[in-house]
């Protein structure tokens, strides 16, 4: 606590306490609690069970956390409309398509004054309990919208939840014991496992995941393993991710998991492809879609496999790999009245693309389609697939003759690199060989003074500036 409230006319900062992280001045406090006490007992009751919310949240949250036997769902809608002008802030945060509901915010002092009423009436936690189940049902609501198509929808509603969720993920928050509660950190993690691994949070999944198992009583499912060997992977720690894999393949026998079989299969390809063994890359993304049902409900999809599968041979075997992205655009046709577009699979569809219009000796083709997956997997906010596409392009402009473009280019992917994962991270050995055929077609190394100004320049402007300002000249548009 910091003294000076008696001294704030002589330029003295007034007397704060510190909540969440922030400095809150105790006129501010003061001030809520005359907000509460002005309340009638339904709106206290309202007020004090709101203050669990760590982020903003919306009627559908507020029922499913806040209403008990006294104070009833039905009446929760009345309630909350009368308390909102008194403790609550709006908060203009729908995505596209979302239905205008309105949806609040609690400012940190109304909050305080709720947390210290609530924890005083005894019900705080019963009501932390309440939230950490409204969370498991938002973590699996992201899932499905993210398995039927609806990927940009997930990724927000994710984001948009995540402080809530965070707080969910973490067991010492729970009410009862770590351990009691560690279960139930451990599935909302693995339901946002696509936050994690296509939209370019790994680090922090890792490290959610982590310490959610570090705390959890039982042996972890199939699933959980699965994704901790695939956040080992996308980390760049391969030989970490495979006694996770031979767990996870032990744990999915243990419980008659069937459905984990052809997860563990895709991851296996993956962990093969990055690694640079692309032949029992092939043999195991084959694998995974012998194992794998018609409308997975959960991680990677059957068009994911598709494109693992021509990733793999797209280098050694183009028309095997043209072939596999063929039977894949099939394989969706007969799905799409059931799922959307798989968006992180078509990104990394749009390399074997380009990979191919350059077999072709198609330049200005491959060029696009390598533009492509960089503005989609930025779209995303996959770091991994964004550089690896960046590279991509940037071989593509160098064999053009444009060498400031691909030096730009090349700045700005080890300006991401360095600042998203460690300094010990290594890309796959299909990056590590783009990249290396990149530099070679710029004729010069990077420390070449002119190519060193334009390679410290696209550092400056970044991905994001890159993608919107590359253009041609590569031909007219393509189809797909």
């Amino acid at each position: 606590m910091t003294r000076g409230l008696e001294y704030m006319w002589a330029g003295e900062p007034p007397e704060t306490e510190r909540l969440w992280g922030e400095h809150i001045a105790l006129d501010q406090i003061a001030a809520a609690e005359r907000g509460y006490e002005s309340c009638g007992p339904a709106e206290q009751l309202l007020w004090e069970r709101l203050s669990v919310f760590e982020g903003a949240f919306g009627r559908e949250a507020v029922r499913d956390v806040c209403a008990s036997g006294t104070l009833p769902a039905d009446a929760i809608q009345t309630v909350l409309d009368r308390l909102a002008p008194l403790a609550l802030l709006p908060v203009d945060d729908l995505f596209d398509g979302e239905d205008g509901l309105p949806r609040y915010w609690m400012p940190h002092p109304m909050r305080a004054v709720g947390a210290r009423r609530l924890t005083a009436r005894g019900d705080r936690w019963a009501v932390l309990l309440h939230h950490r189940r409204w969370c498991v049902k938002v973590a699996r609501r992201a899932s499905d919208w993210w398995q039927r198509g609806r990927q940009f929808d997930a990724r927000d509603l994710a984001l948009r939840e995540l402080p809530d969720l965070a707080a969910a993920m973490d067991p010492t928050t729970a009410p009862l014991s770590p351990s009691a509660e560690a279960e139930t950190s451990v599935e909302i993690a693995v339901s946002l496992w696509f936050l994690w691994v296509a939209c370019g949070r790994v680090a922090e999944g890792r490290a959610r995941l982590r310490h959610a198992l570090s705390l959890h009583a039982g042996p972890p499912s199939a699933r959980a393993l699965w994704l901790a060997a695939f956040l080992e992977l996308e980390s760049g720690r391969p030989e970490d991710a495979d006694p996770l894999l031979a767990r996870a393949w032990a744990a999915a026998v243990r419980d008659g998991d069937e459905r984990c079989l052809s997860l563990l299969a895709h991851l296996r390809g993956a962990t093969a492809l990055y690694q640079g063994r692309t032949r029992a890359a092939a043999a195991e993304f084959r694998e995974a879609l012998a194992l794998m049902e018609e409308h997975p409900e959960f991680g990677p999809s059957r068009r994911a496999c598709w494109v693992g599968l021509a990733l793999s041979l797209c280098r050694s075997d183009p028309e095997g790999a043209q072939e596999a992205l063929d039977q894949g655009d099939l394989d969706r046709e007969s799905r799409r009245a059931w799922v959307g577009r798989d968006v992180f699979a078509e990104s990394w569809a749009y390399h074997v693309r380009a990979e191919l219009g350059a077999w072709d000796g198609d330049r200005a083709r491959a060029a696009e389609y390598a533009r492509r997956a960089l503005r989609e997997h930025l779209r995303l906010g996959s770091a991994v697939g964004a550089a690896c596409a960046a590279e991509l392009l940037a071989q593509m402009r160098a064999m053009d003759g444009h060498r400031d473009a691909a030096a730009h280019l090349f700045g700005a992917v080890d300006l991401l690199r360095t600042s998203v994962f460690e300094s010990s991270y290594r890309p796959a050995e299909y990056c590590v060989a783009t990249r290396a055929r990149g530099e070679e077609a710029l004729g010069a190394p990077l420390g070449d003074p002119d190519l060193r100004e334009a390679y410290e320049e696209g550092a400056r402007r970044g991905l994001f500036t890159l993608s919107g300002e590359i253009q041609g000249p590569f031909g007219p548009p393509v189809a797909g």
